[in-house]
């Protein structure tokens, strides 16, 4: 098995790392977020490029041990949280920071949750149906034990966009009443047997993984909420950067975005008449795609888009901090 400090030892290039770092158009003494530290890389090269200070959050308190080798070497000028990015806004007023001059998200899954099997989030390694990013609440296994059919193919469908949903849940139903579906390997088998045999590069089991992952971890209002904590943290030319993997993040991003520029008010969160001037500059008309050395790198940036947008000097569509 590969252990988390093995990855630790593998140099880590992030997906999109020069476009990112050109984005948040890096200045001295500088405070800077980055909302899904992972193995660090994005902070590493931050901290490098520039003599400025970042704020590290990550819910994973597995990534600690990352953290921990990047405070040895950038002592004064980093600090991390174990938390939800959803919550930036309190972190930084712990610290006595209310605006800061950029942030980025890299969303989905990191590498050392999908490469170390206990995770349970790939279904290329058979471990324990876990997915938890915060290694807390309840586990993949337990909620296909307890999940209703109609609701699991709604899920499936909404979060994997998985067009075979209901022949999937009824499937995994079925299975669940004859053994305990208790690995990633046994979850893939009765995905990929529920699906017709097609030729496609993407594996059947991966929306349906997606899905799951996606509904346990409560990811969309996690973006949502922590698209709102960046917008209302950044100060005028500020930059918000956001890598996103699939087309449900990417959507929930452009609209954010657009909201932000077209006053929309997100009514959910924002009940008053929205402001007469935008919040958000949009710098990328069409997100920034990965090419073709990177792709043939790194597999897994085939499908990363990178949005970015500056703060204006109009009041937050969202309040300030409280």
């Amino acid at each position: 098995m590969k252990s988390i400090h093995m990855i630790n030892k593998v140099e880590h290039i992030p997906v999109l790392l020069d476009e990112v770092i050109n984005a948040l158009s890096l200045t001295k003494d500088e405070i800077y977020v980055d909302a899904t530290f992972g193995l660090g890389g994005y902070t590493k090269a931050i901290l490098s490029k520039k003599n400025c200070k970042v704020i590290a959050i990550d819910r994973d308190p597995q990534t600690k041990i990352f953290a921990d080798n990047i405070k040895k070497t950038f002592t004064d000028r980093f600090y991390f949280k174990n938390g939800r990015f959803s919550e930036l806004g309190k972190f930084l007023k712990e610290l006595n920071i209310y605006k800061v001059g950029g942030v980025v998200f890299d969303l989905g899954v990191s590498s050392p949750q999908l490469d170390v099997k206990n995770r349970g989030f790939s279904f290329k390694l058979d471990g324990p149906l876990d997915m938890r990013m915060s290694c807390e609440g309840p586990t993949a296994e337990e909620f296909l034990e307890k999940v209703e059919e109609n609701t699991l193919a709604s899920i499936i469908f909404k979060l994997g966009e998985e067009v075979f949903s209901k022949r999937i849940a009824k499937s995994i139903i079925i299975q669940r009443s004859i053994n305990k579906i208790k690995t990633t390997g046994q979850l893939a088998r009765i995905i990929r047997d529920a699906i017709p045999v097609k030729k496609s590069k993407l594996d059947t089991a991966t929306k349906t993984f997606q899905a799951i992952r996606i509904y346990l971890n409560d990811e969309i209002n996690e973006l949502e909420q922590g698209l709102i904590a960046a917008e209302k943290v950044l100060k005028p030319e500020g930059r918000l950067a956001v890598v996103s993997f699939h087309s449900i993040e990417d959507r929930i991003v452009k609209n954010f975005f657009l909201d932000c520029l077209n006053n929309k008010s997100w009514s959910r969160y924002l009940p008053e008449p929205p402001q007469k001037k935008p919040s958000l500059e949009i710098l990328t008309k069409k997100p920034i795609l990965p090419s073709t050395k990177e792709i043939n790198l790194n597999n897994r940036s085939r499908s990363a888009k990178l949005r970015i947008a500056k703060r204006t000097a109009y009041t937050s569509s969202f309040g300030e901090i409280k």
